[in-house]
C-alpha cells in the first residue's frame, strides 16, 4: 500500500477556491492553516477544521502572527489581484511583502494559482510555452515565484466555475456579441483535485495550463444554463468587427500527470442551484 503523506499547509486566502480546497484537504488528513482578511470568516474556516489566521495587505502584511501562518511545509496563494483605485502593482506589492517572510519560515514548497488572462488573444491554442503579456500583475508575481529557492508550481487556471458560478447567471437577458468564442473553463472540482495530486505526488517546478480540454462556444453554454436554471436567454448578435480570442491547451498537465478531468467539457458542468 502506498504511503500517505500528511502535510502541513497554509492557504493564502480562503475565498471561493481556497475555502473549499482547504476543507478538502482537511478532510483528507492534512494540516491546514487559512488566511481571511474578514473577521467574519474566522468562525467559518475553523467549522471546516481550518487554523483561521487573519492577514491583512495594504500592501504591507498586517499580522502578529504571520509567523505561525507561515510554519508550514507547503504553502498555497490562492489571491487574486483586485481592479482597485491602487493599481495592478498593489498586488505584486503585497506578493513581495509575504515572500519578504519566507527566508525565516518554514515553506520548502509553493503552488501559485494564477491565470489563463496572462496570454494574449490570438485566435489560436496556446500552450505553456506561447508568449504572456509580461506588463500582468500575474507574470511579474509567477516571476518572481520562480526566482525563490522553494519548489515553485505555477497553476494558470481557466475561468473559474462550478457551485454558484454558472456562466449564464451573468449575462441574464442581456444582448452579448461573444457568443461564438470558445470557452477556456474549468470546474471547481477539478482544480481542488489538480492541487491536491501535485501535493500528493509532488509535481513542482513546473507551469500548467487547468482548463477543461473541450472549448463549447459561449452560446452553447448559456443557452444551456438557461434552460437548465430558468433563467432570461441572453439575446446573441453579430459582432460589428472581429473578436480575438484563444483556446488554452491543458495537454502538458495531462501528458505529464496523468490527471483526468472530472468535467473534460463545461458543457457537462454540475452546479449549485
Amino acid at each position: 500500500m502506498e504511503e500517505v503523506l500528511f502535510m502541513k499547509i497554509s492557504i493564502l486566502g480562503c475565498g471561493w477556491l481556497g475555502l473549499p480546497l482547504g476543507k478538502y484537504l482537511v478532510g483528507n488528513g492534512h494540516s491546514v492553516k487559512g488566511s481571511t482578511t474578514s473577521e467574519s470568516k474566522i468562525i467559518l474556516l475553523s467549522e471546516v477544521g481550518i487554523e483561521p489566521f487573519l492577514l491583512k495587505f495594504s500592501p504591507q502584511i498586517e499580522s502578529e502572527k504571520l509567523d505561525n501562518f507561515l510554519n508550514s511545509e507547503v504553502l498555497i496563494i490562492c489571491i487574486p489581484p483586485r481592479a482597485s483605485k491602487y493599481g495592478e502593482d498593489f498586488y505584486v506589492q503585497q506578493i513581495e511583502s509575504l515572500l519578504g517572510h519566507l527566508p525565516s519560515s518554514s515553506v520548502k514548497s509553493i503552488i501559485y494559482t494564477s491565470s489563463t488572462s496572462v496570454y494574449p488573444d490570438l485566435n489560436r491554442e496556446m500552450t505553456e510555452d506561447d508568449e504572456v503579456i509580461d506588463s500582468d500583475a500575474l507574470i511579474k508575481v509567477e516571476n518572481l515565484l520562480k526566482n525563490l529557492p522553494q519548489n515553485v508550481t505555477i497553476l494558470r487556471c481557466g475561468g473559474l466555475m462550478g457551485a454558484e458560478r454558472i456562466p449564464a447567471k451573468y449575462f441574464v437577458g442581456k444582448t452579448i456579441n461573444t457568443g461564438k468564442i470558445p470557452v477556456n473553463y474549468v470546474h471547481q472540482e477539478d482544480v481542488i483535485q489538480i492541487i491536491s495530486m501535485i501535493l500528493e505526488k509532488g509535481f513542482w517546478n513546473e507551469t500548467f495550463n487547468v482548463v477543461s480540454p473541450e472549448h463549447p462556444i459561449r452560446e452553447e453554454i448559456y443557452l444551456k444554463n438557461c434552460e437548465e436554471f430558468g433563467y432570461e436567454k441572453p439575446t446573441f448578435e453579430a459582432p460589428s468587427e472581429e473578436i480575438l480570442f484563444k483556446i488554452i491547451s491543458p495537454q502538458k498537465l495531462i501528458q505529464r500527470t496523468g490527471y483526468k478531468f472530472i468535467y473534460a467539457n463545461p458543457l457537462d458542468f454540475k452546479y449549485l442551484r
